[in-house]
């Protein structure tokens, strides 16, 4: 139950902040507490939409004084509804969103509100490109905490690998600088343990060169064809050069790729690299062994490309995500694969197969926290719909194929990709992390955070 707050102390709060609070009763409060997964509907106690680094701490003192529970909200795109929380505060900080381009160094700086999108924006006009995700609207704080997998994992590494220096506000308001020089241990666990350690209010990037046009492409594929796809699509990833970056999605696309109900396999592919040519030589070769039924290969602004399948996920879509590392694409996994997804008739459910190694894959798994870099392959199976009618049979389907694929799995988990029941959500995270990186998360939670207040998250929790 939330405490009593006095009119008092709420206008004390208001004083202490350049943002603003939004409370039960003000008529921007069914805004301020919405976030992106429609089926997360809970009523915070407030909604403090900070306007300054400074705000942050102020919050993170009231939450405390008030025993109130907290969430922090970057971009708000958590599939989870971690930016959320019943009976608590919200500290919102989506008005943080300034994006800095030193072209002359190569980093980028990034406020914790940032978007995936204002990021592209902000590094294109220079031919610079950071490795984020796939969704324009994804927030770069929640994304970067949990790993980072995007368009660029095989050319450069998941955003964490890229990322130089974070800012963060620990719960005693203290504004501390992390990086490989200076509060190292913290750095180290920032990069794959979320947002368990304090506020992050901004990140420094590294950037890389990348072409103005750069050449993607996706392959399509009816049911009868995709388990010889997915061989050959298998027989061909083994020694692909690092700038070939491939997801394989299985869904009912959209209407630019309308072929009824029946679902679709598309190969998606980016080539991170200005010799276009020898880039489209590898796809040709792809498409020689599995001919597609269709097929859209082309040069174009990164941009465009990131934002290709902000329409498949619109906000306020009902959501539940499942994933699953995998270990191989061998005929049964092959099997388990196609007969889940000819299950799927409607708009908007459906997985996709990360092909990971390359520069991904040279990073030492104990650089940095992020749960394991082993598998060559990572499953992550989605459903987004409208009508809560849809609730059981979509997340039936998202289970099931989790459940399917358990036998091609590690077990490995990635934080980004999971929903709010899963167990880790609620408590200490052996599944995801292994007992010796859970260990060394622990002391670090137990060093900065020993009251767990940034507990809304996959969360690590503190001895004692």
């Amino acid at each position: 139950m939330v405490p009593e707050l006095s009119p008092d102390a709420v206008a004390a709060l208001r004083t202490s902040l350049s943002g603003s609070v939004v409370l039960p009763q003000d008529e921007t409060y069914d805004d301020a507490r919405r976030v992106w997964n429609g089926m997360i509907d809970v009523l915070p106690a407030m909604v403090v939409r900070v306007a300054s680094v400074e705000d942050i701490a102020a919050v993170l003192a009231f939450a405390q004084q008030w025993d109130l529970p907290l969430a922090v909200r970057g971009g708000g795109h958590n599939v989870a509804g971690n930016g959320t929380v019943a009976d608590g505060v919200v500290l919102d900080m989506g008005s943080l969103r300034d994006v800095s381009v030193d072209a002359d160094s190569g980093t980028v700086t990034v406020q914790a509100g940032a978007t995936m999108g204002d990021v592209d924006a902000a590094t294109e006009p220079y031919g610079l490109a950071v490795p984020m995700g796939v969704v324009s609207g994804t927030g770069v704080a929640g994304l970067t905490l949990g790993g980072g997998v995007g368009w660029l994992t095989r050319a450069h590494g998941l955003s964490i690998d890229n990322l130089e220096a974070a800012d963060v506000v620990t719960p005693g308001g203290e504004e501390v600088h992390a990086s490989a020089d200076d509060h190292s241990e913290l750095f180290w666990g920032l990069r794959g343990g979320g947002g368990n350690f304090g506020v992050v209010s901004s990140f420094t990037f590294r950037a890389h060169p990348l072409p103005a046009q750069v050449l993607t492409g996706n392959l399509a594929y009816g049911n009868v064809h995709w388990r010889q796809a997915l061989r050959a699509y298998d027989a061909w990833t083994p020694g692909l050069p690092d700038e070939m970056t491939t997801i394989i999605s299985c869904l009912v696309p959209t209407e630019e790729w309308d072929m009824g109900d029946q679902p679709l396999l598309v190969i998606g592919l980016a080539w991170a690299d200005p010799d276009q040519e020898a880039g489209a030589a590898l796809i040709r070769q792809l498409a020689a062994a599995a001919p597609p039924d269709m097929e859209a290969v082309e040069a174009v602004p990164w941009s465009d490309w990131q934002t290709a399948m902000d329409s498949t996920f619109p906000p306020g879509s009902r959501a539940y995500w499942k994933n699953a590392s995998i270990d191989r694409l061998d005929d049964a996994a092959i099997d388990a694969l196609v007969r889940a997804g000819c299950e799927q008739t409607w708009h908007g459910t459906g997985f996709d197969i990360h092909h990971l190694g390359g520069a991904y894959g040279r990073v030492a798994d104990d650089a940095t926290a992020f749960p394991t870099r082993d598998a060559p392959y990572w499953l992550n199976i989605y459903g987004f719909w409208q009508d809560p009618a849809d609730d059981a049979a979509r997340t039936a389907f998202v289970r099931g194929l989790a459940k399917a694929v358990e036998p091609f799995s590690s077990g490995a988990q990635y934080v980004n990709f999971m929903g709010a029941e899963d167990p880790v959500a609620q408590g200490t995270a052996p599944s995801v992390y292994g007992p010796d990186k859970l260990a060394r998360l622990t002391a670090l939670k137990t060093a900065y955070d020993p009251q767990n207040l940034f507990r809304r998250n996959h969360n690590i929790v503190p001895t004692g």
